[in-house]
């Protein structure tokens, strides 16, 4: 079950082991050390972003918040207090065409000791509940790479479903879409 309040006008989600928050100036290092991980990253990009990225992707999420009213999140563990990813919902302008662009769509990165924990799943999932909340259950997206199996098994918990492939930066992708009008009584995410 996921709790959601209001922290100086920005949403706060907190799940019995999670709190999604947005970023702060303070995450930079922790992003840095994110993205700089190979390993995290190798479903995402061939080259790891440089610091001068980190830094302008830090400022579009406060962008996508003030101007949007929905963004990414840190991911932090309520007990450590440690940021182990992010999640969220966003409009990432993909270029992939009127089935996939001007949809919110889903996105979610954790750390090497935060993966298999189970950890995506219940983030992603409480970000889902949000939006749908926030945006009357509209329709989302996703994008994932056909080898990450941890990623589409999170898709798959939320409710998203495969509905057409596509090349992003060069890479093969899957696309996928989660409309709650459309998802059986059982298929809410969890």
């Amino acid at each position: 079950m996921s709790h959601f309040r209001s922290e100086a006008g920005s949403v706060v989600i907190e799940t019995e082991r999670l709190r999604l928050r947005p970023h702060r100036l303070d995450d930079y290092e922790d992003m840095v050390a994110l993205s700089s991980d190979p390993e995290v990253m190798r479903f995402i990009t061939s080259q790891p972003p440089t610091r001068e990225e980190i830094w302008h992707r830090l400022m579009r999420y406060a962008g996508h918040w003030a101007l949007l009213g929905y963004g990414l999140l840190a991911i932090e563990e309520r007990v450590s207090g440690r940021f182990v990813g992010e999640t969220g919902v966003a409009d990432f302008h993909r270029g992939l065409g009127p089935d996939f662009d001007g949809f919110p769509e889903a996105a979610w990165m954790l750390g090497r000791a935060a993966q298999g924990k189970g950890y995506a799943s219940e983030a992603a999932a409480a970000a889902i509940r949000w939006a749908d909340a926030h945006f009357g259950g509209t329709r989302m997206v996703c994008l994932i790479d056909p080898a990450n199996a941890a990623s589409l098994g999170v898709a798959g918990k939320c409710g998203f479903r495969r509905f057409g492939e596509t090349r992003y930066r060069d890479k093969p992708v899957i696309m996928f879409e989660r409309d709650p009008a459309h998802l059986p009584k059982g298929d809410q995410p969890r």
